[in-house]
């Protein structure tokens, strides 16, 4: 048994019926390349083979009233692949809106935690004769780097399927006795004074630090400080969803051109895609938004109190300069706005969020998000942050998932009450996959956005020109 660690497991407790916890890719294939010509069981049973070299696609969740502790990853010993991959053809045309309103409509539908807590759907009927392929992963086993790993092991740099060796093939997930699951659980509990003491003293630096940079003008955003929105109050289960891909090459010109990171130029762009959304509706505020960045702390040092888990990322706070209305001047405030976020961030230890999440009480928890969630208590204070961005790497060259040639990849996160937007890209084989997911409520149609995300990089590219 592999036990969660309370930042996973938080993700578990978030989860309400209009608060889905789940990350999704969505992937465009083209089935010319599989050998042999595609079908969907033939699909379905090469990916049943790789699992059996990967356990984390089959292992899931198990609790029990006598666990004191979060809960813990066993092997799911009635596993079948047909409850997890399923086949759908969209309506014709079978254009992007047509894809687009499935995902949305799956993207709204929660995993079932009776079984492992994932899921693949493969989409037929594209008007171009290609297929896409959905694939849901529950937040409380992947962060956006693990699930970027987990996903490259599924693909290859030629259709070709590949060998799978017997040392992979006998890995597990694990299980637990009832007695076993109790009394670790006892003992990870019992260490908590220990972390308590060690964590303390590290986070009573914090406010005094943050304090002492805001007045230098060297602090991120504080918590509670951004702007209201229409998309930042409580949300429901529906979901709309609009992606777009443009040149990564147009990117890094962008990047060397102003000497900013290629992070900068993301969130330059969905600043400038932000501003034009909002102010077309009449409801830009005054202020700049503020975005909460996702930052992996895997290459980091673990403090041997925290338990290891999976998710391992903390949060950057910044200003998106969405009160700018000029891009060159846009790109150069937001270049220094995250320069200073990143001193800032830099400045604390990684582990104090991961550290301070083992603390949560699983029962509590839930019972609050509840009735955070009933009650609608989003719209009685001021924003945590507007919305989530979130750029995860991945490789510069061609793959293969499952035989089929990938297209494009392109990543949706989680929307959250009081912040019902979630713009992640994902970089691949010369490309930038730009994926938003927000509450259909809020923003029932973000296909807008998607059109000033590809404007805004064509007006940076204006400026680069002599």
């Amino acid at each position: 048994m592999e036990r969660l660690s309370g930042l996973d497991a938080s993700f578990l407790y978030l989860e309400t019926r209009s608060q889905l916890m789940h990350i999704i890719g969505l992937i465009e294939l083209d089935p010319e390349t599989v050998q042999g010509g595609y079908s969907f069981a033939k699909m379905r049973d090469e990916l049943e083979r790789r699992i059996g070299a990967l356990p984390t696609f089959r292992r899931k969740v198990r609790d029990s009233i006598l666990n004191l502790d979060h809960p813990v990853w066993v092997e799911d010993r009635n596993f079948d692949i047909e409850r997890h991959v399923h086949r759908v053809a969209v309506p014709a045309p079978g254009g992007q809106q047509e894809l687009a309103d499935f995902c949305a409509h799956i993207a709204g539908v929660p995993l079932d935690r009776s079984k492992p807590l994932w899921e693949m759907w493969v989409i037929e009927g594209l008007a171009d004769g290609k297929i896409a392929v959905l694939l849901r992963m529950h937040h409380a086993g992947v962060d956006g780097v693990t699930a970027s790993d987990l996903l490259a092991q599924l693909c290859t740099l030629t259709p070709e399927p590949p060998e799978l060796d017997e040392v992979s093939l006998s890995h597990t997930a694990g299980d637990s006795s009832l007695i076993g699951l109790a009394a670790d659980g006892a003992l990870q509990i019992a260490r908590r004074p220990l972390s308590f003491a060690r964590l303390l003293p590290k986070t009573a630096q914090v406010p005094f630090e943050w304090v002492s940079r805001a007045l230098r003008g060297e602090a991120m955003p504080a918590p509670f400080r951004a702007p209201r929105t229409p998309f930042n109050k409580s949300i429901t289960p529906h979901r709309s969803i609009a992606y777009t891909q443009v040149s990564l090459t147009d990117l890094k010109r962008i990047k060397d051109h102003f000497g900013v990171k290629l992070n900068d130029v993301v969130l330059s762009v969905c600043a400038g895609a932000l501003r034009n959304y909002l102010d077309d509706r009449g409801e830009l505020p005054e202020q700049p938004l503020v975005a909460m960045v996702p930052v992996s702390v895997h290459g980091d040092n673990d403090d041997d109190l925290v338990t290891q888990g999976t998710n391992k990322v903390t949060g950057m706070f910044t200003k998106l300069a969405t009160d700018v209305a000029d891009p060159v001047e846009r790109i150069t405030t937001i270049g220094e706005q995250v320069r200073k976020a990143k001193d800032h961030h830099g400045s604390m230890d990684s582990n104090l969020l991961r550290g301070w999440a083992q603390f949560i009480p699983p029962a509590t928890m839930g019972l609050a998000m509840k009735l955070y969630s009933s009650n609608e208590l989003a719209e009685h204070h001021p924003p945590v942050f507007n919305l989530v961005i979130s750029n995860v790497p991945g490789p510069d060259f061609p793959l293969y998932y499952l035989g089929a040639k990938i297209d494009a990849m392109y990543p949706l996160g989680p929307v959250f009450h009081g912040s019902g937007v979630n713009i992640t890209v994902f970089s691949q084989n010369g490309h930038l996959n730009i994926g938003a997911i927000a509450c259909k409520e809020h923003v029932p149609d973000p296909w807008p956005l998607m059109r000033a995300f590809e404007h805004e990089v064509k007006a940076l590219l204006e400026a680069c020109d002599p």
